[in-house]
């Protein structure tokens, strides 16, 4: 297949501009164009491209995107499409960075920054409940056991041991790869723990390793990135304070495409422009090299019961540290009428059932309105 890089540039980057809501909304932007659509990719193919990309450390939607955009136009087509995909969104954060961590930054840009900020720790909490039952889900005996052992690992990695968090997902994938006596087939395991072998092996920076993080272990999906950012940026390098952080995940909920963007913001913090720009290279780089390197072995990878152990102790351990830096963003809530916001945007959540990017919106809207009465941000 052939497809012109014109419109993968132009298809792609209309997903990249649209794609508000996350990975559910970046995938089914994705079914709609290359399987319904173009019918470029069948059905089956695309699901397991989709389970693939799960089994990979970074950010899934964002390597399927490039997966798509590779498969109908070869390698240039998946540095163009996944360019498309995810520069439209890092703009934006990098514009709203800039104004929001720049000196005199204005009220209205604070204001949607507390207000989004507020109702993000909900969200954040809600995903890490769905993502929860999900991992639970079916599980019986030893297995719940081990599973919910690796979920309180996490949590208490992000809560007690901060930047260690990482050793924490690692040891609990390998935990369960040792359970089921898998032995000497661990070859997949170098592709799922490479991030740590070249820690170790490099002499990394802290805003790089920090992104490195980002772009290379978030397993269990794209608010992982949380607990894998916190500790540094706002503890160990004092890059951000707390409230800084809690906007910064904020903005990159509100902004279309992956969630990963929020790095930039973290970036921006530690190093002005050229902080963000090499904070999202280094983020988004190990999707496109995972992707081009192993898109011909896609359908064996999502049989592989290597990836597939590794995974099921490393997944719920992110998991837990997703519920962990939920904890945590209440550190970054420090206005009294951001209190009352939180507990409605939970209501909402739980409740009413409304939407994470609803939730938000919501949240932005209440910030503007207690700015322009007064209220501090």
């Amino acid at each position: 297949m052939d497809v012109p890089l014109s419109t993968v540039l132009r298809e792609w980057g209309r997903i990249g501009v649209i794609g508000f809501g996350g990975p559910p909304a970046h995938v089914a932007l994705l079914r709609d164009l290359c399987v319904e659509r173009e019918r470029w990719i069948d059905d089956v193919e695309f699901e397991d491209a989709n389970a693939a990309c799960g089994l990979l450390p970074g950010p899934a939607s964002t390597q399927l995107a490039i997966y798509c955009a590779h498969r109908v136009a070869g390698v240039p087509g998946a540095l163009v499409g996944g360019a498309a995909f995810v520069l439209p969104g890092l703009a934006l954060i990098i514009l709203l960075a800039a104004t929001a961590l720049g000196e005199g930054a204005p009220g209205w840009v604070l204001a949607i920054g507390a207000g989004a900020g507020a109702a993000v720790v909900p969200v954040v909490a809600e995903a890490g409940l769905g993502l929860t039952r999900t991992a639970l889900d079916g599980l019986r005996g030893w297995r719940l056991a081990r599973a919910t052992a690796y979920l309180a690992a996490g949590a208490a990695a992000v809560l007690a041991l901060g930047i260690l968090v990482v050793a924490v997902l690692v040891a609990c994938g390998l935990a369960e790869l040792a359970v089921r006596r898998i032995g000497p087939r661990l070859r997949v395991v170098g592709v799922q723990a490479w991030p740590v072998v070249l820690a170790a092996a490099s002499a990394l920076g802290p805003l790089t390793w920090t992104a490195f993080k980002v772009g290379a272990l978030s397993y269990g999906g794209g608010f992982v990135i949380i607990p894998l950012m916190q500790a540094d940026a706002v503890e160990v390098n004092g890059w951000m304070t707390n409230a800084e952080f809690l906007n910064a995940v904020a903005f990159g909920q509100l902004t279309p495409g992956p969630v990963v963007h929020t790095v930039a913001v973290v970036g921006y913090a530690a190093g002005g422009l050229g902080g963000a720009l090499l904070a999202s290279l280094v983020a988004f780089a190990p999707s496109f090299a995972l992707v081009m390197a192993l898109a011909p072995r896609f359908h064996g990878l999502r049989a592989n019961r290597t990836a597939r152990a590794f995974l099921d102790g490393a997944g719920p351990a992110a998991i837990g540290a997703i519920l962990g830096a939920a904890v945590l963003l209440l550190e970054g809530v420090r206005e009294t009428w951001q209190w009352p916001l939180l507990a409605a945007a939970a209501a909402a959540l739980l409740l009413a059932r409304r939407t994470p990017l609803e939730v938000l919106v919501g949240g932005l809207v209440v910030g503007l309105v207690a700015w322009a009465l007064g209220a501090p941000v």
